[in-house]
């Protein structure tokens, strides 16, 4: 699968599994669902990749990093989703991505889409249905706990070829997590209906999109993986509307959409300055990525 459709396909599983988190809040709570998703997830990924530890300490730190930023994320983002449509919620953790997609740009016209990004956010927050502040907060800090594994996970898609990594990292979260889980829902975290909702959320929500991102994060830059998630605010306020019955004002609609089309339109204006001072390197790249993609399919085609 391209690059572009293994971000996109991640985007809708993380939006998915978020709508469908909404039916465990009342049962476990915010922290109860965290733990539940990270725990069951870390147990299907050891299962497939069989980490193992034996890695130098700086592979290690970027994984343990990564898991500790999934953990804040997580549950700085469900809060969110706990206290506002689901839209809303995504449109602020987006901020993460999006100043990725901005970091070190010196174009003019990026400042015009980073305002367009902001007044979008103004839109959402500050017109029609009142919102929590205390939920944009949570998404804005889940933005940031994004933003970070962005970088991070890079790293460590660059170190360890396959899911190991990923695997320590969910690994590694879940333990995180457990505190808060057990500390809010207690025994009811063991009941056999939440534990099935909760393994289907797991695959939705972690399994499937962190094995994507982390296969797109090794052929993609952090930029440009940052602004392929640019429709993620507008995915999830369909599913919001579609899925749980939950509506937005005009103006915080076109918030959502500003947000998006900002992304868009920074990662689609071309950085002519960039591509003339590198051209080799770019027609390197594109090599590589092309031979890369060649030796993919003759091992699918070979393999049983």
């Amino acid at each position: 699968m391209p690059a572009p459709g293994l971000v996109m396909g991640g985007v809708l599983g993380l939006q998915c599994g978020a709508a469908l988190t909404t039916r465990l809040y009342p049962a476990v709570g915010p922290a109860g669902v965290v733990t539940l998703r990270l725990c069951i997830a870390a147990v299907i990924l050891t299962a497939l990749w069989r980490p193992g530890l034996r890695w130098d300490r700086t592979t290690l730190g970027f994984a343990a990093t990564a898991g500790t930023l999934l953990t804040i994320h997580h549950l700085s983002y469900y809060e969110a989703v706990d206290r506002l449509p689901l839209g809303a919620a995504t449109t602020m953790e987006f901020l993460g991505p999006f100043a990725i997609a901005l970091f070190g740009s010196r174009r003019t016209v990026d400042l015009l889409w980073a305002c367009l990004a902001a007044a979008g956010v103004v839109l959402l927050s500050h017109s029609g249905i009142p919102l929590d502040a205390a939920g944009l907060a949570c998404g804005a800090l889940a933005g940031c706990c994004w933003g970070g594994y962005i970088l991070v996970g890079k790293r460590l898609a660059e170190r360890v070829p396959d899911g190991r990594a990923l695997a320590l990292a969910v690994a590694w979260g879940s333990l995180l997590s457990l505190p808060y889980g057990i500390a809010q829902a207690g025994t009811k975290l063991l009941a056999p209906a939440t534990l099935a909702l909760a393994a289907v959320v797991a695959v939705f929500s972690s399994v499937l999109p962190y094995t994507f991102h982390l296969e797109a994060l090794r052929r993609l830059p952090p930029r440009t993986f940052g602004v392929l998630t640019s429709l993620e605010p507008a995915v999830g306020a369909l599913l919001g509307l579609l899925v749980l019955g939950q509506h937005l004002a005009v103006p915080q609609w076109a918030g959502v959409l500003a947000v998006a089309l900002a992304s868009i339109g920074a990662t689609r204006t071309p950085n002519r300055a960039a591509e003339s001072a590198h051209p080799e390197e770019e027609e390197e790249e594109e090599g590589a990525a092309r031979e890369e993609a060649s030796v993919r399919v003759t091992k699918s085609a070979g393999s049983p």
